[in-house]
């Protein structure tokens, strides 16, 4: 008989949808949905769709803002792409929001032929993105990078916190063409702004990748919430005098080749590519094919993303824990990989 009592709080199915924020992180309010509404108030050629998600995309503000310029398509992804295909041709600017799963999964074709073959300048912004929801496989997007990555011309964005989001989206809307980015909703942390360490003030620039902060010994590339969590890591193992530099790669097509091969030329050290994706055809792969191209060898290469499989539902912070993405866990499989 097990006579160890477990004094951790017993976690209840909210903890599924729960906020990707740790207790006592500094978070701020629907950045999508407040940056869209002040942009929009200067350009009136923005309108904004959503397939039933306005309040979960937190497209529901930019609804009550500018209701003649809001348009609600139902569960109908593939209509909504659709839709917003014909109103691009018209001059218009559409937002188009829903969840990843939704937006990849369902409407890809009319993603690939409406909108990208005729290079129409669309914004696709779509929420739960990699292992942000504990509901299971269904809403679980581990693999829309793979998918979206081939789409010819189309821009990728996988923004890290709050402020990446505020920065990004006046410059996707100013971008002439297609772009799909992953969308962190609610209460969203707000790290890129105080880092420990910091190389630099932050400033979000679409097709740039920057080095948050440098270290000897580790070279972490990231993108997304795995951002956080490395400069979190880098912290941590600094307390063990293990230098840890973060990579941050918040657009991840076109990838910023240039910045990836001199932070990784610039001293041999391990390089772990992290991400909020499966490890197949995610920003780890792309990473070791840049390497490859331009023959640089690093001193070691690790990927820590989601595993090849169908992951569990669940509450967010133990499957965090499960699939090697929480802050304890990256920790580890770094100290790991150094040795």
């Amino acid at each position: 008989m097990n006579t160890v009592t477990d004094n951790k709080p017993k976690l209840t199915t909210s903890a599924m949808i729960a906020s990707i924020a740790s207790e006592g992180q500094r978070v701020q309010a629907a950045p999508f949905g407040k940056a869209l509404v002040e942009l929009a108030a200067k350009r009136p050629e923005i309108v904004g769709l959503t397939a039933d998600l306005a309040k979960y995309t937190d497209l529901h503000l930019f609804a009550q803002a500018y209701p003649e310029r809001f348009f609600q398509m139902g569960m109908a992804e593939q209509l909504l792409m659709g839709a917003a295909g014909g109103m691009a041709k018209e001059g218009l600017v559409p937002f188009a929001t829903t969840y990843a799963v939704f937006g990849t999964r369902r409407a890809y074709d009319f993603i690939h032929q409406v909108i990208a073959e005729e290079h129409l300048n669309v914004k696709i912004c779509c929420a739960l993105p990699g292992l942000t929801t504990g509901y299971g496989p269904s809403h679980q997007a581990t693999e829309d990078l793979a998918m979206m990555r081939g789409v010819p011309g189309l821009t990728i964005v996988d923004p890290c916190d709050a402020l990446d989001i505020e920065q990004a989206v006046p410059q996707i809307a100013a971008h002439d063409g297609p772009v799909y980015m992953r969308l962190l909703r609610g209460n969203v942390p707000r790290v890129l702004d105080e880092i420990e360490g910091a190389t630099e003030k932050y400033s979000f620039e679409l097709g740039r990748a920057k080095l948050l902060r440098d270290g000897a010994d580790v070279l972490v590339i990231s993108s997304g919430i795995l951002t956080m969590r490395a400069l979190e890591v880098a912290t941590d193992l600094a307390k063990d005098k293990i230098g840890v530099a973060v990579l941050h790669c918040p657009t991840i097509k076109p990838l910023d080749e240039a910045a990836i091969v001199e932070a990784v030329r610039a001293r041999p050290r391990l390089v772990v590519v992290a991400e909020n994706h499966s490890v197949v055809g995610g920003l780890g792969e792309a990473v070791a094919a840049v390497l490859l191209r331009h023959r640089v060898q690093p001193a070691g290469f690790e990927l820590a993303g989601l595993p090849d499989a169908f992951l569990d539902a669940g509450a967010l912070p133990t499957l965090h824990e499960r699939y090697g993405i929480s802050r304890e866990a990256l920790g580890r499989r770094i100290r790991g990989w150094v040795g």
